[in-house]
């Protein structure tokens, strides 16, 4: 039986634990955030366990860790500050990934702060560890799909079937297969990267051991995912529709993951490395100074969600925003050419107007953000073009584009739309407008936003969204042309009246 660590151990450790509480409390609907989406997503429910088996690990290395000398250090504030201000950046900006690893980062560097910096030196895997509580990973989704539908269309092809594919739909003799979300292998990459990097740690000693077994983990369980996909069409097409098809088809999809993840932990076994080592002796520290860097903390960290309220109170503007008079030979119609609107959410003004010149016509939408807040936020990942599962609708292709408009370069998303019966198209143009600057970019977006109401100006911005409809699938570069010639006629409308607005 292992000895247990030494009696001076209790005062750090309760010092550590009074810390991480203060930080939770203070940010607490960061924490609370996270905690929801482990509720509520199978995909994110193993962050329930990541904070016990850190524990775990810091427990089963305590020997180890008992010879650290533990010594309190100030300098953890060169770090803690900057994490701060990140956190309060990434709440006002709504981005709420990076707000939950500074949330988690500030946890760590708390870890500095009071034992000092050997001590987050010696404990890093199991501190670090604690990254993986962030649920992340949702900007994999749509890449992890066109990966999946390349990789099953082409051993399709590879064996002579016969597939007709347009983005993330193909169908082939036997039915119509959609690779949809839950079909991206995200659960699957999640959970292997979170079981492989722990493995790695616990299998082998060597850095480099431990780095290929972690990338390992993050590049088998992609392609295992593509073979998955391919074994239930081959399934489902020569058993003429009737297998694969059900509750069977995520079974098989288990199965299949226990299956390689088992055989790539055999596969580790082969270059296993004995981590038995004998015990140092213990070692001595002075921890004199831990009530006074707590409450330091605490005073600091307080200061942040304080500003972030008196940011949150200000009074929304809401303008009177009115889409402009149609130059050009266009004409506003009453006639819709489709019952489709964007799904957007949370705008504090939206304004949306069909035109038509001739048999041409357009939908203008605009979806217009005083300020940035929980669930009213410009750049959103609910935000898209049409919702899966769509009774009527299917997205089945998007690009970012620069297009030519009057001589000036605007950078947007084009999004194509089919009808499921394969009768309508529909071309959208999707940018946004920021004081007076068109973008696309997500994440400059986000930046933006979120330092100019660090430093108390007004985020609004505006997400605009242009579409014409079309018949063929050949006929995209036309319905580009109609949507160019809108916009070459009323686009310096527009920007002018959405700049007033801010």
């Amino acid at each position: 039986m292992l000895p247990s660590p030494p009696p001076k151990w209790g005062p750090p450790l309760l010092f550590l634990v009074l810390a991480w509480l203060v930080v939770a409390a203070l940010l607490q609907p960061t924490f609370m955030s996270m905690y929801d989406i482990w509720d509520r997503s199978e995909t994110y429910a193993h962050g329930f366990v990541i904070l016990p088996i850190s524990l775990w690990l810091i427990w089963r290395d305590r020997q180890r860790l008992a010879a650290v000398p533990v010594a309190g250090d100030t300098r953890a504030f060169l770090v803690i500050v900057p994490l701060a201000l990140g956190w309060l950046a990434a709440r006002l900006g709504g981005v709420l990934v990076v707000e939950q690893y500074a949330f988690v980062a500030l946890w760590i560097a708390t870890v500095w702060l009071v034992l000092g910096f050997r001590m987050l030196r010696a404990a890093m895997f199991p501190l670090g560890f604690l990254l993986l509580m962030v649920p992340n990973g949702e900007a994999l989704i749509q890449p992890l799909i066109s990966f999946t539908a390349d990789f099953t269309v082409g051993a399709v092809r590879l064996v002579g079937i016969p597939v007709y594919r347009e983005g993330p739909f193909f169908t082939m003799p036997t039915g119509e297969w959609n690779v949809v979300e839950g079909c991206s292998g995200l659960r699957y990459l999640i959970a292997s990267i979170t079981l492989g990097v722990l493995y790695a740690y616990l299998t082998y000693r060597t850095p480099w051991k431990r780095v290929a077994f972690s990338i390992a983990a993050m590049i088998v369980p992609v392609f295992a995912n593509g073979m998955r996909a391919t074994i239930i069409v081959f399934i489902a097409h020569y058993s003429d529709m009737k297998l694969a098809l059900g509750v069977d088809h995520f079974i098989y999809g288990w199965v299949w993951f226990g299956l390689v993840m088992l055989v790539m932990f055999w596969v580790g076994l082969f270059w296993r490395e004995d981590l038995d080592e004998t015990a140092p002796p213990p070692a001595t520290g002075s921890i004199r100074a831990a009530p006074l860097h707590a409450a330091a903390l605490a005073l600091l960290l307080a200061v942040f969600p304080i500003y972030e309220g008196h940011l949150a109170s200000r009074p929304v503007p809401l303008p009177a925003l009115t889409l402009p008079t149609p130059t050009g030979g266009w004409q506003t119609s009453q006639e819709a050419f489709s019952d489709w609107l964007p799904q957007w959410h949370g705008m504090d003004v939206l304004r949306f107007q069909n035109y038509r010149n001739g048999d041409r016509r357009v939908l203008v939408f605009v979806a217009w953000y005083g300020t940035q807040r929980d669930n009213a936020e410009l750049i959103n990942s609910q935000n898209i073009m049409i919702r899966q599962k769509h009774p009527e609708w299917r997205q089945v292709g998007r690009n970012t584009l620069t297009r030519d408009v009057s001589g000036q370069a605007l950078p947007l998303y084009e999004a194509r739309l089919l009808t499921s019966n394969e009768q309508r198209r529909i071309l959208a143009w999707q940018w946004h407008r920021i004081k007076g600057e068109d973008g696309v970019s997500p994440y400059l977006a986000k930046i933006g936003l979120a330092l100019t109401k660090l430093l108390g100006g007004q985020d609004s911005g505006a997400a605009i969204i242009v579409a014409t409809p079309y018949r063929d699938k050949n006929d995209a570069d036309k319905a580009s042309a109609v949507l160019a010639e809108f916009l070459a006629a009323n686009k310096p409308a527009l920007d002018a009246m959405l700049d007033k607005a801010e």
